[in-house]
C-alpha cells in the first residue's frame, strides 16, 4: 500500500438516485443472496484483468495491487458464503497469474514497490482458499495452502531485531518511502497468517511466532492495556525505535488482530498450545474480547453502524481507506465462527450493517459500469447514496452484505483434520530467501539481510488525520 491522495465525496460524479434500495431483510437469507449478487456483479465491472491484453489479477488505475488481492480474497468467500459460482474461475486465475517464479506473492512486477502488507493480502486469500476448500488448482500449479506458507516463511525472515526489539517493517525493500516505519497492518498479516496456519495445520511453530508478533506490538505500544490497534511507529530519527507511536486507529487494523486473536483462542481451546508458559486459552480470549469491546466502541456508533472514524467523518477518506470497513466486517464474522459464542454479540452489527449499506446502494455514476441504481456509496450513516463510488466502496458493501449470512451453523474453516484438502509445503518460499524451518523457534532466529536505514515522510492533514497507508 502506498502513500494516498484524499479524495473529497463525489457529488459532482453524482448523476441521479433511485428512490428504492436494495430490498434486503436480515433474516431473509434469499433477499441478502439476491442483493450480494447484484453489489458483486458492479464490483467485477471494475476489473479489467480478464480482458484481452490486460494482465490478470490486476486492478486499473487508481487501484494498488493489494487491493486486487483483498478483493480477490472476498470473492473467496462469496462462493463460500453464497454458492455462487459465476466468478470462481477469474478469481482462481488471477489469485495463480500473480504469485510469481518463486509462488510466494512477490511478482516481477510489483517486487519494486511492494510492502510486506501488500503480499499479505494475496496471502491471506489463499489462506481464505485452503480453509474454505475452494477448488484446488491443477497439480501442477501452486497450491493454496503452500502459497500462504510460503508468505509466512519469508516473513520470518524479515523479522527485524536491529530496531524496536523487533517486527516487520512496513516496506520490504529499503528504497520505498516507510521502509523505516513498523506497522500493525504489516504485522497483522503476519500474525494472522500464523495464527491461521497454526489452527489449520497443528503446526506449533506458527503458533509461536503469532504470539511473538502479538508480544511485540503489546511491547511497543502498538496494542495499547485498551485494546487499541495503533498504526505503526518509525523506527529511526526522533523520537526513533518505535518509543513515539501514531496513535491513529484504522478498523482494518482492529480487525485483522481481533480475527488472529479469535483463531488463536480456538486453535488453543481445541488442544493446540504455544510456547511454554505462553498464553493460554483464557488468555486469548481476553484479548479477543478486549480487541472487539474496543472496535464497537471506537468504530460502531450507537446504530450500530461502522465508520471509518479517522477519516470518513471530515471527508478524507482516500482509495485504500475506502475498502478498510469490508476487512474489519470480515474478520467480524470469522471471530464469531471461531468464538461461536460471541454470535449473539456480533449478528446484531452485521445485520445492522448490512442492511445500512443495501441502503446506500442506490447510485447510478459516470465511474460505475455496474447496473444502473446498485452502485453503492461509502458513507452508510446517511440512509442512502452519499455519491462515491469505487472498488473500496462497492466491496466494503458487498462484504456487509454477504457476511451476515454467516450463522452458527456455517462451517467454520477447515483444518487438515477436519476436511481440508489444500496441499502444503512447510518449506515453500525458500528459494530466494532463508526460511525458518518448522521446529520451535531460538533466539538465533535470522533477520533478513540487507535492511538498512532510509526516510520517511509522515503527513499531518488539516492538523487532524495523520497519513498511513
Amino acid at each position: 500500500m502506498r502513500w494516498p491522495t484524499f479524495k473529497a465525496a463525489g457529488a459532482a460524479c453524482l448523476l441521479s438516485q433511485t428512490a428504492q434500495a436494495l430490498t434486503v431483510t436480515a433474516t431473509d437469507t434469499t433477499s441478502i443472496k439476491s442483493a450480494a449478487s447484484t453489489v458483486a456483479f458492479g464490483l467485477l465491472k471494475y476489473y479489467t484483468g480478464n480482458n484481452t491484453g490486460d494482465v490478470a489479477g490486476n486492478l486499473p488505475s487508481p487501484y494498488f495491487w493489494w487491493e486486487a488481492g483483498a478483493m480477490f480474497g472476498t470473492m473467496v468467500d462469496y462462493w463460500f458464503i453464497t454458492g455462487d459460482t459465476t466468478y470462481n474461475d477469474i478469481t482462481s486465475q488471477a489469485l495463480l497469474h500473480q504469485v510469481g517464479d518463486n509462488n510466494d506473492y512477490m511478482p516481477a512486477n510489483q517486487t519494486r514497490t511492494e510492502g510486506n502488507d501488500d503480499q499479505g493480502f494475496w496471502a491471506m486469500a489463499a489462506m481464505s482458499a485452503a480453509e474454505n476448500n475452494f477448488p484446488n488448482p491443477p497439480a501442477d500449479q501452486p497450491q493454496w495452502l503452500a502459497l500462504a506458507q510460503a508468505v509466512f516463511n519469508e516473513y520470518t525472515t524479515r523479522w527485524d531485531t536491529t530496531s524496536c526489539g523487533g517486527g516487520l517493517r512496513w516496506q520490504i525493500f529499503q528504497f520505498n518511502n516507510g521502509f523505516n516505519y513498523k506497522n500493525s497492518i504489516a504485522n497483522g498479516c503476519f500474525f494472522n497468517i500464523a495464527a491461521r496456519l497454526a489452527r489449520y495445520t497443528g503446526n506449533q511453530t506458527y503458533a509461536e511466532w503469532a504470539e511473538r508478533v502479538w508480544d511485540w506490538e503489546v511491547g511497543v505500544g502498538l496494542i495499547t492495556p485498551e485494546y487499541k490497534i495503533l498504526d505503526g511507529a518509525s523506527s529511526t530519527g526522533s523520537p526513533g525505535n518505535c518509543t513515539k507511536p501514531d496513535t491513529i486507529q484504522w478498523s482494518y487494523n482492529a480487525g485483522i488482530f481481533l480475527h488472529g486473536a479469535a483463531v488463536m483462542y480456538n486453535y488453543t481451546a481445541d488442544g493446540g498450545s504455544t510456547t511454554a508458559g505462553g498464553a493460554t486459552s483464557a488468555a486469548w480470549q481476553t484479548r479477543m474480547e478486549g480487541v472487539l469491546a474496543e472496535s464497537k466502541s471506537h468504530f460502531f456508533g450507537n446504530d450500530s453502524i461502522l465508520v471509518e472514524t479517522a477519516c470518513e467523518t471530515v471527508g478524507l477518506c482516500d482509495n485504500d481507506q475506502q475498502s478498510f470497513k469490508g476487512y474489519m466486517l470480515r474478520w467480524l464474522s470469522g471471530t464469531a465462527q471461531m468464538a461461536p459464542d460471541k454470535f449473539a454479540e456480533i449478528t446484531p452489527l452485521l445485520n445492522a450493517n448490512a442492511e445500512a449499506a443495501a441502503l446506500a446502494c442506490t447510485g447510478t455514476s459516470s465511474g460505475f459500469k455496474g447496473t444502473d441504481g446498485t452502485a453503492c456509496g461509502f458513507k452508510w450513516t446517511t440512509g442512502g447514496f452519499d455519491g462515491q463510488v469505487g472498488v473500496g466502496e462497492q466491496m466494503s458493501a458487498l462484504s456487509a452484505l454477504m457476511y451476515s449470512l454467516v450463522r452458527p451453523t456455517t462451517q467454520a474453516a477447515v483444518t487438515s483434520t477436519s476436511g481440508g484438502t489444500s496441499a502444503g509445503n512447510p518449506n515453500a518460499g525458500q528459494k530466494n530467501t532463508t526460511a525458518v524451518a518448522l521446529t520451535p523457534i531460538t533466539t538465533g532466529d535470522r533477520v533478513a539481510a540487507g535492511f538498512l536505514t532510509s526516510a520517511i515522510v509522515m503527513s499531518v492533514i488539516g492538523g487532524s488525520v495523520l497519513v498511513m497507508i
